[in-house]
């Protein structure tokens, strides 16, 4: 059963490589040759040998994962915004179907469409910000109330780059099937205050719980923790807060998963055992086994309906009633089944999860606590033991935090030791007991408690070797090491020991290769309706712009640039051009030099505190080279050139290697150009341009498309963004003068590599396809 059901995750992991989806005429015919396969397998299975069985079974198990997942997906795509229907104002009625996340100008929810007057998803993901004109705020909405809504819909669609967060693939695996905003209408109006259906009901007292932990709390600093732990609300939780959690490896303990609901299904099932004990004649009605079974599950279900029921909580959940269900029929499983059957159950329900993070640490974390508690290894008791598996999860799960998050926390046994007895033992149960009772003490002392973690945590945090920092590793060195590790946990007496060890250390020590001499690769990062370019040479690294702010608490340079370095193996950047100071370019400047060492920065117009001391002005004719790659600034002139506003003052580079240049021309405009032509005339031409001003139509005039010539020229765009960059007629014009196009809201992240042999490039989304992008 075990190897049927690995073979089954099997095939569903591979349908999710797709990179389009089979025909489903292909799909049908499948279904019917595995229903005479496994109709076969019946008849004459006494026949087969034993390896032929082993073969059979794992045919039909992985064919099947990959039927169900291939079924599933035509199912859900099927539910689509037709492209017709993007960016048009419709009239909408329907509900709010989730606990609504306040923004720092608005509002996010999902809304279940009932009427429109055209065919939209049942499920949308909407954003309801304040008037820019008059600032006036969205009105308070909650859920379970139905609206009346003009929208402005779009199909899913998230950035693009190496290593990158899928976004598209997260929309997909919770059925939102179109994102977009309220547009500010007279038709906008609340229809009914609750609609009558049980989940509303529950997402309605779970706003009510958050309403009271704010006002009990106030602005103390932790309660965004508190309330996570009671309803699974983690929206509250700062930032900073977030990027402690990161450093000690504690994040699983503030997002209410299997350690959660198993701690509630064991407190539930001691309180009616011990409550069976007191009273023995309820023992007449249900023998105590089955009683704390059952209320170990049925506590764990309220739980899971109090905390939303999100995908890890459901995760967790099933794994429970699978594991209930065995014990309560009576049949001693082993606890290798029970989760093999968990993980059947939840793949089962959700053929995305494989996409999660969280699902491959949850089931590596609850496999290496049954290989290590089964006494498999000899562990000692108490501390001891605790400490035992924190070490053997901490090397367990090393290399797929390195493949998900590029780095893992050092300190995460040590924290973890402290920190998990608090939430367990203190916090979550004295936060649900203030969700039970309407008393202030409770919640005073969870607070305490939760001080008294993070004053340790951010102590932890602090030090230096916190954290270990990695570049993405290739999929050889993560499979040696993961076989390395499963060798390290195996029991005292295995032999050779250090093979484990020999297989793992490759991966700590794996470096990505970087550009020869004389040559560099320059990336154009997907952020949207901004720009950011990541440049490298042989031993130097240059970031020119760090994306645009999307909010107040969010930026490219957090959610993009900085994942994007790490992954790349780049512990420092040699220096920052700022070209000029709009958010678009800059809005990502201070998350940088906050989040990675700078030697150096060049800007014009943007003021960063935590890089003073490090900032010289952009100047034309400023020139270094590093490893055979030559950079000139073209522009602005030191002189004033009669230039009007920020984007003609913007930095321009040029950079050479091997005789073939690319210049980035930042966001000139049309009186820059013609100030570049006067100077630099002779200079500008370029086999790679990184497109001015995003391609508008006031910049790229026909004597600049002259002038460099280029073979490529790339777009940094936003998808349907409110300027319609590029222009037709600038994306036309460049494309008559002989160049090739690219854009990253279509392509993704654009990587360019120049050197003697000539000129490559590269888009992300054409690297590495998936069936739901653009879907």
């Amino acid at each position: 059963m075990r190897y049927a059901v690995i073979g089954f995750a099997l095939g569903v992991w591979a349908a999710q490589q797709y990179s389009a989806l089979p025909a489903a005429q292909f799909l049908l015919c499948g279904a019917l040759v595995w229903a005479l396969l496994a109709a076969v397998g019946l008849r004459c299975g006494a026949r087969l040998s034993a390896r032929s069985k082993w073969v059979l079974v794992g045919v039909l198990a992985c064919s099947a994962g990959l039927l169900w997942a291939g079924g599933r997906a035509y199912w859900r795509l099927a539910d689509a915004l037709p492209m017709q229907w993007e960016g048009r104002d419709l009239v909408v009625t329907g509900v709010i179907a989730e606990l609504p996340q306040t923004l720092g100008d608005g509002v996010r929810f999902v809304f279940e469409v009932e009427s429109a007057a055209a065919p939209l998803p049942r499920r949308v993901l909407l954003s309801w910000y304040a008037d820019r004109r008059s600032q006036e705020p969205p009105p308070t909405v909650r859920a379970g109330e139905r609206w009346q809504l003009m929208l402005r819909l779009k199909r899913p669609h998230g950035l693009s780059n190496p290593h990158g967060f899928d976004y598209e693939a997260w929309l997909l695996g919770r059925n939102l099937r179109a994102t977009g905003y309220v547009r500010h209408s007279a038709v906008n109006r609340r229809l009914a205050d609750a609609v009558a259906q049980p989940m509303l009901y529950v997402h309605r007292l779970r706003e009510s719980v958050r309403e009271r932990f704010a006002k009990v709390l106030g602005e103390r600093p932790y309660t965004g923790i508190l309330t996570a732990l009671a309803i699974g609300d983690q929206r509250a939780i700062t930032p900073e807060q977030w990027e402690i959690f990161r450093r000690t490896g504690v994040n699983h303990l503030v997002a209410i998963s299997g350690l959660h609901v198993s701690l509630i299904a064991l407190c539930a099932g001691g309180l009616v055992g011990w409550l069976w004990r007191r009273v023995p004649s309820l023992m007449l009605y249900l023998p105590l086994p089955r009683a704390r079974l059952l209320a170990a599950l049925l506590a764990a279900m309220a739980y899971a309906l109090l905390a939303g029921m999100g995908i890890p909580v459901q995760r967790a959940l099933l794994m429970l009633a699978v594991a209930v269900a065995a014990m309560l029929s009576g049949r001693d499983l082993a606890a290798s089944r029970v989760l093999a059957l968990a993980l059947l159950a939840v793949l089962v329900v959700d053929p995305w999860a494989v996409l999660s993070a969280g699902f491959w640490l949850s089931f590596a974390a609850v496999g290496v606590i049954m290989l290590t508690l089964a006494g498999r290894l000899q562990t000692p008791v108490g501390w001891r033991a605790a400490l035992r598996v924190q070490l053997a999860i901490a090397l367990a799960l090393a290399p797929a935090l390195l493949v998900f998050f590029q780095g893992f926390s050092l300190v995460s046994p040590l924290a973890n030791a402290w920190a998990i007895p608090l939430v367990s033992f203190v916090m979550t149960p004295l936060a649900l007991l203030a969700v039970l009772v309407p008393l202030e003490a409770p919640l005073n002392l969870a607070h305490g408690a939760a001080e008294l973690m993070m004053a340790v945590l951010g102590r932890l945090a602090a030090q230096d070797l916190a954290m270990w920092h990695q570049a993405a590793p290739p999929a050889v060195g993560v499979a040696a090491a993961c076989a390395g590790v499963l060798w390290l946990l195996l029991p005292r007496g295995t032999p050779a020991p250090a093979a484990g060890v020999l297989a793992v250390a490759p991966l700590l020590m794996w470096t990505p290769s970087r550009p020869p001499e004389g040559a560099f690769v320059a990336t154009v990062l997907d952020v949207g309706q901004g720009q950011a370019v990541h440049v490298q040479t042989a031993r130097h690294d240059l970031l020119i712009d760090a994306g645009p702010a999307f909010g107040p608490l969010s930026d490219a340079g957090q959610r993009v640039v900085l994942p994007y370095l790490r992954a790349a193996g780049v512990s420092r950047l040699d220096r920052l051009v700022l070209t000029h100071g709009d958010a678009d370019h800059a809005g990502g400047a201070r998350a940088i030099v906050e989040g990675i060492p700078v030697s150096a920065v060049m800007s014009n117009q943007i003021i960063l505190p935590a890089a003073a001391g490090i900032v010289r002005p952009c100047r034309a004719k400023d020139a270094w080279e590093w490893d055979g790659v030559h950079f000139r600034v073209l522009h602005p002139p030191a002189e004033d050139a009669g230039l009007r506003g920020d984007n003609d003052r913007a930095c321009v580079l040029r950079i050479e290697a091997a005789g073939t240049a690319m210049l980035v021309a930042s966001d000139i405009e049309r009186g820059a150009e013609r100030v570049l032509l006067t100077h630099w005339a002779g200079e500008l031409a370029s086999e790679v341009l990184v497109a001015p001003h995003h391609g508008s139509r006031s910049s790229s005039t026909p004597a600049l498309v002259q002038a460099v010539r280029p073979r490529e020229v790339l777009y940094s765009v936003g998808y349907l963004n409110p300027f319609g960059h590029p222009h037709p007629q600038v994306w036309a014009r460049w494309a008559a003068a002989g160049a090739r196009n690219w854009r990253t809201d279509s392509q993704g992240a654009l990587r360019v590599t120049v050197g003697a042999p000539g000129v490559a490039v590269e888009a992300e989304r054409e690297r590495r396809p998936r069936y739901w992008h653009g879907r």
